[in-house]
């Protein structure tokens, strides 16, 4: 979401007003001290871009630890950093107490867009009318419905004209949500491999370190608990991806898919191997690369020491 969209200034009532009661917060402090006659700690400058204390500002009351922050005094975009932090629940309850924050449908539009970053009805021209607030709670209620049931969620989000049925679409709305259950949406994907394969192809590997890819990959795309049809169809796809975003490495190192298919099993491995409580001699780092080479004969025994050596300083690549 572009943050310039929040980064609005207060207008000169509000300005007004935030100065005037910085004036008189910074005359009782100049009293106190005076009184005292001892230096006391100052609050840290946060708005650098008014030059004013926001700290300060925000204080209403006589003393500040008896006081509270209003979230309507706020600059919007720390408002809707908070409130992004709540659920649809906890936010309709905050809307009865921030009236102007509830009521507002860029602060609902902006909650929407940087939790579901992408859906169908973002880009279609919006009937007169048209709530973002409601469009949140919808998005919400087929979030939790697509966590119990991939399926009825997708159906959900259908009915309501949030998303059409088309595979690039799809994958679009699930890599770029973050409130979708891993199980769920690895269920709906060994099912759905023509949105599988939108969804790959949605990664940029480029000059990414093959472990660190994919660790990246795994972060989207849940690995399977155990070995099966599902992880391979995972990895071959991977390897072709990781080789398609890395043309220079694939010609200076000899790669091919099928070589990086090789390399990301014995990762795995390796991964397993180093992790395993249950593991008492662990792999060296020579007989990594001696068991990898006979698999991988184009790699070097460089390559496949440095890939032993993020494994072992980093940890697993499917964690």
């Amino acid at each position: 979401m572009g943050q310039a969209l929040w980064r609005l200034p207060l207008d000169a009532a509000q300005q007004e007003q935030l100065a005037d009661h910085l004036a008189q917060r910074e005359q009782q402090r100049a009293g106190e001290q005076a009184r005292e006659g001892g230096q006391q700690r100052r609050p840290p400058q946060h708005c650098h871009g008014l030059g004013i204390d926001i700290y300060q500002l925000l204080r209403r009351g006589g003393k500040a630890q008896h006081s509270f922050i209003d979230l309507e005094m706020l600059p919007p975009e720390l408002s809707i950093t908070i409130l992004s932090y709540l659920n649809a629940t906890d936010l309709c309850l905050a809307g009865c107490v921030w009236q102007d924050l509830g009521h507002d449908e860029y602060l609902w539009q902006g909650l929407c867009k940087s939790t579901w970053g992408h859906c169908c009805i973002y880009n279609r021209r919006l009937p007169s009318g048209f709530s973002y607030r409601r469009l949140y709670l919808q998005l919400d209620e087929g979030s939790l419905t697509f966590n119990g049931n991939a399926q009825e969620g997708i159906t959900y989000f259908m009915s309501k004209g949030i998303l059409v049925d088309q595979p690039m679409e799809l994958a679009k709305f699930i890599f770029y949500t973050r409130r979708l259950n891993c199980k769920a949406l690895r269920s709906y994907l060994d099912e759905r491999r023509d949105v599988l394969d939108e969804l790959v192809a949605l990664h940029n590997f480029s000059h990414q370190f093959l472990p660190n890819a994919l660790r990246g990959f795994f972060r989207h795309i849940q690995a399977p608990e155990e070995r099966g049809e599902y992880l391979e169809t995972l990895i071959v796809k991977f390897s072709q991806r990781f080789c398609t975003c890395n043309p220079a490495l694939v010609q200076e190192l000899g790669l091919s898919p099928d070589a990086v298919y090789v390399l990301c099993y014995s990762l795995i491995l390796l991964s397993i191997d180093l992790s395993s409580p249950h593991v008492r001699n662990k792999m060296s780092k020579r007989e990594f690369i001696r068991n990898t080479r006979r698999a991988a004969h184009d790699v070097s025994d460089d390559f496949v020491g440095h890939l032993y050596d993020n494994i072992y300083l980093i940890g697993h690549v499917a964690a």
